[in-house]
């Protein structure tokens, strides 16, 4: 598990590394779970709104899949929840 204030540098440079978005936020929301029955364990609760072009004609559930696949053992080890809000950029 990373020590918290790296999460937030990891998960942006994961998704930048993956999707070379267009613009990319990633909020980190643990604060407002404290005492969370998920949170107990130390993983984070997060936000993440990305724009890619790689999302162009995807469904937003394979852009969610292949959201979680690009952050990989994060998803077990760090994230507890992941809140997306993704699309591509207008054209």
């Amino acid at each position: 598990m990373l020590p918290r204030e790296q999460r937030v540098a990891e998960i942006r440079r994961r998704l930048d590394a993956a999707f070379s978005p267009a613009s990319i936020e990633v909020i980190d929301d643990s604060h407002k779970h404290a005492g969370h029955e998920g949170a107990r364990d130390g993983r984070g609760h997060f936000t993440v709104h990305i724009s890619a072009a790689a999302f162009r004609g995807q469904s937003p559930l394979a852009q969610h899949r292949a959201i979680y696949e690009a952050l990989g053992e994060l998803m077990s080890t760090d994230i507890h929840a992941l809140a997306i809000r993704s699309g591509a950029p207008a054209a």
